[in-house]
C-alpha cells in the first residue's frame, strides 16, 4: 500500500519510549492522526527506573554511556548543566519535559497494552488491546523496545546460590545483598562492566570474578580530555579508513587487553560493539576484578571454567544481553530469529510497507535519538512524499547495508543490528531524497 497524500492515514504507535514518543511528536507536526499505547503507567520504557511493567533495566547507579552531545533530540537541547554522562534520572527527566514541551502527554494512551497486531486487506491492521478493544489502521509504527526481555543462558548441571539477570539487576543490597559475598558475573557488554565495577568496591563483594568466553576491547569514556563520542568520524570518510584511524587511536590510548591481566580479544577494535566503561579497566589492574574465561559447568556452590579451575561463589549475575522479541506479532515473516532480522533501512520488511520498526538497532554511539531520524521517512511515507522501491530492490539494499554495517563485526546475538549512527542517518536522508523522486515519478 502506497500513500498519496490524499488522506490522512491514522497510525497506531506502540510504546511510548524514546522511539514512541518522537514518532508521536513527527506525526503531530505533519497533522497526522494516531494512536500512541504504554503498557506501563508513564513514559520513559527502558529508562524509567523500576518500570512497573518490568520492561525496564536501569540500576540505581546507571549512567548512560553516551555523552549528552550525542543523545540530545534536534528540537530540544538537554540542559546546559547536565554533566557529560547523565544520571538516567536526569534522562528520564529531559524525556518527561520534552513530551509536555510539545504537549504530547495526553496523546497516550497508559496502562493499555497491544496483545496482538493482524494483517488486513490493502496493507491496513487489526490491532487488539489489552482491554479487550480492536481498533483497525493504516499503519503501525512499533517501539517497543528490544532490551526487556533477558537472555538466560544454559550450561550443564545447577548453582544453588543467588542468580539474577542484569536486567533485574537494581542495588548492591536488595533484594539480594551482595556485601561479603564471592560474586561472579558472566558477560564482556556494558552492564558487566558497570555492575561488575560497581559490587567489586571492597566494601561490597568478597570476590569479584567476571567471566568471558572471549576478549573484548574495553574502551573509555573520555580520550583526550573530552567525551570520547564527540570525536566521532564524519560520515562521508570511508568506513575502512575511519576505522583504520580509530583503531589506531584506542590502542595507543588504552593499550592492550592483555596488559590489564585480560584475556587478548581475537579481533581488532570496533570489530565488536566495544564495551565502554571508565572504570572498568582501573578495577582490573587494582586486583578487585578477577577476570576469568568462559563457564564449563555449574556444581554446586561452584563455577568450573574451561581452563579447569573452580570458584566458589554465592552470587551470578547473568549479564548475557537481550532476545529481540514482539510478542503482539504472531506472523512468522516478522519474528526475528536468533536476534537475525533484516529490514529495510533497519525499518521495514518488504510486503509490510505499512509496519514500521523504530530503534530496532545497536547504533554507535547513542540509540536515544536514533527513532528521532527514523520517523522523518516513516512521516514522508505517510504523506505520500515518499515511495518505496519495489521488494526485489529493498532485498538487493537491504543485503547491503547489512554488509556494510555488519561485515566487520564478530558473528554474536548483540552484533546482528549493528549500525553505525553517522553512516545510517547521512544515508537515510538521501534515501528520503530518492523516495521523493519515486513518489513525483508515480504521481
Amino acid at each position: 500500500m502506497a500513500f498519496d497524500g490524499s488522506s490522512k492515514p491514522k497510525t497506531c504507535i506502540i510504546g511510548a519510549g524514546c522511539s514512541g514518543f518522537t514518532m508521536a511528536k513527527r506525526l503531530k507536526d505533519k497533522g497526522l492522526p494516531y494512536d500512541c499505547f504504554e503498557m506501563s503507567d508513564n513514559i520513559g520504557g527502558n529508562w524509567y527506573y523500576k518500570n512497573p511493567n518490568g520492561t525496564s533495566s536501569c540500576y540505581q547507579s546507571l549512567h548512560i554511556d553516551t555523552s549528552k552531545w550525542r543523545l540530545a533530540f534536534e528540537d530540544y537541547p538537554v540542559p546546559e548543566d547536565w554533566p557529560d554522562f547523565p544520571h538516567h534520572a536526569q534522562l528520564l527527566q529531559y524525556f518527561h519535559d520534552y513530551v509536555d514541551h510539545f504537549g504530547l502527554r495526553e496523546t497516550i494512551t497508559f496502562n493499555t497494552a497491544v496483545t496482538n497486531v493482524e494483517t488486513l486487506p490493502g496493507g491496513r491492521w487489526k490491532v487488539t488491546l489489552s482491554t479487550g478493544e480492536a481498533r483497525e489502521y493504516d499503519a503501525v509504527a512499533v517501539a517497543n523496545g528490544h532490551h526487556w526481555d533477558a537472555r538466560m543462558p544454559t550450561y550443564p548441571g545447577h548453582f544453588e546460590g543467588y542468580q539474577v539477570h542484569s536486567h533485574h539487576y537494581r542495588d548492591p543490597f536488595e533484594p539480594y545483598d551482595f556485601r561479603g559475598k564471592n560474586v561472579m558475573i558472566v558477560g564482556a557488554g556494558n552492564s558487566a562492566m558497570d555492575i561488575s565495577s560497581e559490587l567489586s568496591q571492597r566494601p561490597i563483594a568478597k570476590n569479584l570474578f567476571i567471566s568471558m568466553r572471549r576478549g573484548v576491547w574495553v574502551l573509555p569514556k573520555y580520550m583526550d580530555g573530552s567525551p570520547a563520542d564527540k570525536a566521532a568520524l564524519p560520515p562521508w570518510l570511508p568506513s575502512k579508513l575511519g576505522r583504520k584511524l580509530a583503531r589506531a587511536k584506542i590502542k595507543k590510548t588504552i593499550g592492550m587487553m592483555e596488559d590489564y591481566g585480560l584475556p587478548k580479544p581475537d579481533h581488532e577494535p570496533l570489530d565488536g560493539h566495544p564495551s565502554v566503561s571508565g572504570e572498568f579497566l582501573t578495577r582490573v589492574g587494582c586486583g578487585d576484578i578477577k577476570p576469568k574465561p568462559g563457564i564449563e559447568r555449574l556444581d554446586g556452590d561452584s563455577v568450573v571454567f574451561t581452563d579447569g579451575t573452580r570458584e566458589q561463589v554465592d552470587a551470578i549475575v547473568w549479564a548475557t544481553g537481550y532476545n529481540v522479541t514482539f510478542p503482539f506479532l504472531k506472523q512468522k515473516e516478522l519474528m526475528p530469529q536468533e536476534n537475525t532480522f533484516p529490514l529495510y533501512k533497519r525499518m521495514v520488511k518488504p510486503g509490510f510497507e505499512t509496519l514500521f520498526f523504530l530503534g530496532l538497532a545497536q547504533p554507535l554511539p547513542t540509540l536515544v535519538n536514533f527513532a528521532e531520524q527514523q520517523s522523518k521517512l516513516v512521516a514522508a511515507a505517510l504523506t505520500g512524499e515518499y515511495a518505496f522501491p519495489d521488494a526485489a530492490e529493498m532485498d538487493r539494499v537491504t543485503e547491503a547495508d547489512e554488509q556494510l554495517h555488519l561485515g566487520h563485526f564478530y558473528d554474536s546475538p548483540r552484533h546482528r543490528m549493528q549500525v553505525d549512527f553517522g553512516v545510517y542517518v547521512a544515508d537515510l536522508l538521501k534515501e528520503i531524497k530518492r523516495g521523493e523522486k519515486r513518489a513525483h515519478a508515480v504521481a
